[in-house]
């Protein structure tokens, strides 16, 4: 039986997300990222683009490239209710799905012809049902494997889809940079170049031994059944997430105490309420502080029973906080919890008060966005 995966990736996310809740951000150039001076681009508006803007930039340059943009921190938890609801469509469109990001996943419907007019109408029909229901706009590859599926998905954005002929595949290849290739960074592009190689066909022309001295066995072999669109890695279903974290890199150093716990208070309820909306109860928290010199430093703590309350979350991170004994020229702090336990598995002490308590917070946050109501301390005075 012949593979046919496809490769879904929501055109630029975030920002359309942003666009599609505030009109008056819609065909603005929108920046969403870290607005500190260590800031980082996540995402922005194709209007953006249009200046030279792009993922992974520094916010710093990014608006010296378009400073008439609109940046934004950007709202985590919506997106993550957007794409939650984007999934939830994929699953009536395929059995296996791989996600990649919050925003992007393989599907593989080989075999399911009995679904479908064809593979191009079944895309088609899948784009429009992710617009119809989220407003948000999709581009799909379709191809013999996931490395050409997730080219052809980038090829024709934004609102793309490319089909890849299991019979037409160099044809497809051969003209694409070799940039195009996973894998295939800076570094080993200047390598590439240096031995005159800058598509994906002057790469597939190369020997193996070329590539072997080049780049040594691993590298070489990837590199060159990647050329010839070879790549037989299967849709490969996830489990669930062994630990949920947020962290946070400041523009300057924090240099007391105070700073660092309203920061740390702040984490503890955000990693509290992703667990909550996950379903999980952590068993171990640990914070993560990093200082200007870039030593990191992790410490974790046990609790007395699995928890998703804020309050035990940060009561656990401010003692490790104190032991740890760091107050100044901290560049990061991050809280994260683990050893995962499902929401039935309680003990003679679970407090069910707390529980309705939570959700009721949890709902109204959901629907006024996230610290609609949150602890007295977190408030900005």
């Amino acid at each position: 039986m012949d593979r046919i995966i496809m490769h879904v990736d929501m055109d630029a996310f975030f920002a359309s997300v942003e666009q599609l809740d505030h009109e008056e951000y819609r065909g603005k150039p929108l920046i969403v990222g870290g607005l500190g001076g260590r800031g980082v681009v996540s995402t922005c508006s194709y209007e953006a683009r249009k200046f030279g803007v792009h993922s992974a930039m520094p916010t710093a340059k990014a608006m010296k490239l378009c400073p008439q943009g609109i940046f934004i921190r950007g709202n985590y938890p919506r997106y993550s209710e957007v794409s939650q609801q984007i999934f939830d469509i994929f699953e009536h469109y395929s059995p296996l799905i791989e996600p990649l990001s919050i925003d992007e996943a393989f599907l593989d419907i080989s075999g399911m012809e009995h679904l479908m007019d064809n593979p191009l109408q079944y895309a088609k029909k899948l784009k429009q049902e992710v617009k119809e229901k989220t407003g948000i706009v999709a581009s799909v590859g379709i191809a013999p494997n996931k490395f050409l599926a997730k080219i052809a998905s980038d090829l024709d954005k934004p609102d793309g889809l490319v089909v890849v002929d299991k019979g037409k595949v160099q044809e497809f290849l051969d003209p694409l940079p070799v940039r195009r290739i996973w894998g295939v960074g800076a570094k080993t592009a200047m390598v590439l170049e240096r031995l005159q190689i800058r598509t994906i066909a002057d790469l597939r022309k190369m020997t193996y031994d070329v590539l072997h001295k080049t780049f040594g066995a691993k590298t070489a072999y990837h590199l060159f059944m990647l050329a010839q669109g070879k790549d037989e890695r299967s849709v490969a279903p996830r489990g669930r997430a062994k630990s949920i974290g947020n962290e946070v890199t400041f523009g300057e150093d924090l240099q007391n105490a105070e700073d660092a716990l309203q920061v740390l208070l702040e984490l503890s309820v955000k990693v509290g309420w992703r667990l909550r909306k996950a379903g999980f109860k952590a068993k171990t928290i640990q914070l993560k502080l990093r200082t200007r010199d870039f030593t990191t430093y992790t410490r974790q703590k046990q609790l007395f029973e699995p928890s998703n309350y804020d309050n035990d979350i940060y009561t656990a991170i401010q003692d490790l906080f104190t032991v740890l004994n760091i107050t100044h020229s901290i560049r990061l702090l991050g809280v994260s919890a683990s050893g995962f336990d499902e929401m039935e598995s309680l003990s003679l002490f679970h407090d069910k008060k707390k529980d309705k308590l939570y959700q009721t917070i949890d709902d109204i946050n959901s629907k006024f966005g996230k610290l609609g109501v949150t602890r007295g301390s977190l408030m900005k005075k």
